[in-house]
Order: structure tokens, then C-alpha cells, then sequence
């Protein structure tokens, strides 16, 4: 047995729950058949049983695209380099829109049965329309042309595959649920304090914690308007990158700003932060905070709950 990842997201750009999720189970996999995973980036990798060949996304020739289309035609041309390499596989597994068409191509060109596993829908993300303007009516189409054409459907919740069934055309008995995991030798609860002296935490004080992207999906904009309302003893760290939009950066810059006019310990750590760092973080916040307005399965929580964290 041997299967085909496409995925946008491997490592080392990981900079959401599908990539950690697609890491997690490549190396699970590998460790019971071949593992083929095409992705976007440079990535060019053999070890035992997973191979990792990236592909690139950046490509000069739609420099002169409209800026929120951009993405889109990128990321439709990358999905046809993927194909470019004979299959060989006795499966393709997609994962997350970005590699739908991917695996669109490799069924209709190669015959490859299809799996996919639904991380989050388009019809229950409607604030893409601000970063992809009519970019969101395509992405859309590509999802329901994978979704519905695909031999296999994975949900990573009961409600996700709810979700599934009531936005595409799709029989129940395709589509599986199998929940979302992590390394629990890995995401363990430590002692160790160095993050937080990197990041100018006092270790005296509690935290309130937030990790993921700055994007209208993880409410975060919410979270920081309602800083206001902690107790000001209490610190707030923020560990935010990789803005959807300019425009939401910039959403986002304004109203850390305005809080920092009243309180001096609200922390905003505005990158991708390594695992280790991620678990300090975890282990010693005081609460972790979690204030999607839509998660079909947060990764970020249980990575809390592992370190020990109310959440």
C-alpha cells in the first residue's frame, strides 16, 4: 500500500492545525506503508518509508494579478506542477482547498482514488471573501468539485461531518470521522522558563494565552477587544502571525495599540514560534484561550490540554 499526500502546508511551513495535523500523520503512516507527500515550498526529502518533494508557489508570471486573486492562480498552477510526476500511488489524500485540485487532476488524469480530509468548509468561511475577493467563489468551487467527486471523505468532528452533508452532495456512507491528534510525547508539561524570559514574560504573574493566525476565523480581534475587561494584573500574550490580509495586520496592530495605551502587559509575540516554545508557553499560562467564531477541531486545544492548561 502506498499513498499520495497533496497538502499545502508540510515542514517546515507549518503555519496552521492542517499542517501539524499532516506531519503528525505522514510519520504515523510511514511507519505501516510508503508515503509520498507533494507540497508547496522547497521541501526535497527520502528517509525509510516518506519521501517529501516540494513544488513551488511564487511564480513571477502572476506578478501582474490582481493582488487578491494572486493566491488563487498560484495555488491552481502549483496544483498542476504536483500532477507533472507520474502517480504511482494506490491512493491520494488532499488536504485543506489548496490541494483540491491536485487531487482533482490526479483522479481525472490518472485514475487514483481520492481521499479527503475536511479541516474547514468554504460555505462556513464567508469573511474569505475580504482576502480573495471573487478568488472565494473558485476556491469554493474547487472544494465542492473535490469533495463531491472524492471516494472518501474524512470529517475531524461529529459536527464536520454534519457540516459535510448538509453543503455538498455526498453519501453518508463516504464520509468517516477521525478526530484530530497530537505527539503526547512531545506536548508534554515542562518547567522550563527560557521563552518566557525571551518574550519579557514575568514569571511571577499569571497569563492569559492566545497561538494562531490573525484571521477573522480565530476571533482574535475579539479576544483583544476584550482585554479591557481582565484583570489588570493579568497578563495577555499573544502569539499571532501570519495575517490573512494587510488589512486585518493592520486591524490587528490598531487594536493591540489602543489597549497598550492603558496596560503595559499585553505581550504580542508576531511570528511562528518553534514547538518547544509553544509548550513553555502552554505550560505556564494561567488559561488558554480559545475564541474562534468557527473550529471544526482545534489542534491548539488539545496541545493546551496536553501542557496541563485550563482552557
Amino acid at each position: 500500500m502506498k499513498a499520495l499526500f497533496y497538502t499545502r502546508e508540510f515542514p517546515p511551513y507549518v503555519y496552521g492545525g492542517a499542517g501539524v495535523h499532516v506531519e503528525y500523520l505522514a510519520d504515523e503512516l510511514s511507519k505501516l506503508m510508503k508515503i509520498d507527500v507533494r507540497c508547496f515550498g522547497d521541501q526535497d526529502s527520502k528517509s525509510d518509508n516518506l519521501s517529501v518533494k516540494g513544488y513551488p508557489f511564487d511564480n513571477p508570471i502572476f506578478d501582474g494579478a490582481d493582488d487578491k486573486l494572486k493566491s488563487v492562480f498560484k495555488t491552481l498552477s502549483t496544483g498542476i506542477q504536483m500532477n507533472t510526476e507520474p502517480i504511482d500511488a494506490d491512493v491520494v489524500h488532499c488536504h485543506t482547498w489548496y490541494a483540491h485540485f491536485a487531487g482533482i487532476i490526479a483522479k481525472l488524469c490518472y485514475g487514483t482514488p481520492l481521499v479527503i480530509t475536511t479541516h474547514s468548509l468554504e460555505p462556513l468561511r464567508p469573511w474569505k471573501r475580504e482576502q480573495l475577493g471573487r478568488g472565494y467563489d473558485a476556491s469554493s468551487w474547487v472544494e465542492k468539485t473535490a469533495i463531491e467527486m472524492a471516494d472518501a471523505l474524512i470529517a475531524v468532528s461529529e459536527e464536520t461531518k454534519e457540516d459535510v452533508l448538509k453543503h455538498f452532495d455526498v453519501d453518508e456512507s463516504k464520509v468517516h470521522v477521525i478526530y484530530n491528534g497530537i505527539n503526547l510525547e512531545q506536548y508534554v508539561e515542562t518547567s522550563e522558563t527560557a521563552t518566557l524570559d525571551t518574550y519579557g514574560v514575568d514569571k511571577t504573574k499569571p497569563y492569559v494565552l492566545f497561538v494562531g493566525r490573525i484571521t477573522r476565523q480565530k476571533g482574535i480581534i475579539h479576544l483583544v477587544n476584550a482585554i479591557k475587561y481582565i484583570d489588570p494584573d493579568t497578563q495577555i500574550v499573544l502569539c499571532a502571525g501570519a495575517p490573512d490580509t494587510p488589512e486585518i495586520g493592520e486591524e490587528m496592530k490598531n487594536a493591540v495599540n489602543a489597549v497598550k495605551k492603558t496596560r503595559e502587559n499585553v505581550i504580542w509575540i508576531d511570528k511562528m514560534v518553534t514547538k518547544e516554545e509553544i509548550i513553555q508557553l502552554y505550560s505556564h499560562a494561567a488559561v488558554f484561550c480559545c475564541p474562534s467564531i468557527y473550529e471544526p477541531f482545534g489542534i491548539i486545544n488539545i496541545e493546551a490540554m496536553a501542557c496541563n492548561t485550563a482552557l
